[in-house]
């Protein structure tokens, strides 16, 4: 219990500063279980998701890849996503992950594919 509620800490901290710093750009969150990785794109003035991506989507399950790789077609399909709504301009919220594997992974994949990170 007191692992969890200090990973939950963390990650409100982080999230409270990177608002701050942050004010007229979109947010992207991740979430990463064991097995699977989603993320979305928030307007934190209105409180909406505008586009997620996850990889338990019907076209990314049917690819049989290691969870790296998946992390990396993950923030290519996101990217596409953001660019047909024209969203250019996000920050990286990577809650209370550390920015190493498929974390990192899905950033840089983010940044290759036209996304301002």
């Amino acid at each position: 219990m007191k692992k969890n509620n200090s990973r939950i800490k963390r990650t409100l901290r982080n999230r409270d500063k990177l608002k701050r710093v942050n004010v007229d750009r979109y947010r992207i969150t991740i979430f990463k279980s064991l097995k699977n990785i989603s993320a979305q794109i928030i307007d934190d003035k209105i409180n909406k998701t505008i586009v997620s991506a996850s990889s338990m989507e019907k076209d990314l399950k049917k690819d049989k890849k290691n969870k790296t790789a998946l992390s990396v077609m993950l923030g290519e399909i996101l990217a596409k996503r953001a660019s047909e709504k024209k969203i250019n301009k996000v920050y990286f919220d990577r809650g209370g992950y550390r920015y190493h594997g498929r974390v990192k992974a899905f950033a840089d994949s983010l940044r290759k594919n036209g996304l301002n990170l």
